[in-house]
């Protein structure tokens, strides 16, 4: 690994750079125009009064973030708190460094500096360098739990019991 390669938490003003690094690993899962977040959501998200996510850079001497690892808490109704991985990326031209291995280990050292009895992600079925990867580190890839997803369409056109309305209805104690 370089030297001159820094692993860092990642602050506001690397966004433009994150959201371009979120954009190749989009084109590298074939999925570019499933890409619909704006820098402006991340700021909000990760930076404004309730922040819902975190991350690490690395970055080369240029200042160049090649790197990232973006997380969040979650929480497992069997087991507690979790840390989800959103996210990991290297940029093409620093693949095979070790840099993956070093934010996958910041990130385990989050799960345990907060408490998380569980760290998870998900990899594509297909993507076998990233099977292979997290099995090298002694991960479990499971194939028994399907996913399920609403999208954004699908979320606004979906009918919800006007008591489920009320409930979820923003307080003064809890404003979203």
């Amino acid at each position: 690994m370089e030297n001159n390669i820094v692993l860092r938490r990642g602050v506001e003003a690397d966004l433009p750079q994150v959201l371009a690094l979120i954009k190749e690993l989009a084109e590298y899962e074939r999925a570019p125009e499933a890409v619909t977040n704006t820098l402006a959501d991340m700021q909000r998200d990760g930076f404004g009064p309730a922040p819902i996510f975190s991350f690490f850079v690395l970055e080369n001497q240029t200042a160049e973030i090649i790197g990232l690892a973006l997380f969040y808490t979650a929480y497992s109704t069997w087991k507690g708190r979790m840390l989800y991985l959103e996210d990991l990326v290297v940029t093409e031209a620093a693949r095979r460094g070790g840099f993956g291995r070093l934010l996958f280990d910041a990130v385990v050292a989050e799960a345990r500096a907060t408490g998380a009895v569980r760290m998870k992600w998900q990899v594509l079925d297909w993507n076998e360098p990233a099977i292979a990867f997290y099995k090298k580190l002694g991960a479990n890839i499971e194939g028994e739990w399907l996913n399920g997803n609403l999208d954004h369409a699908q979320l606004a056109s979906y009918t919800v019991a006007a008591a489920a309305e009320a409930a979820a209805a923003p307080t003064s104690a809890r404003d979203f």
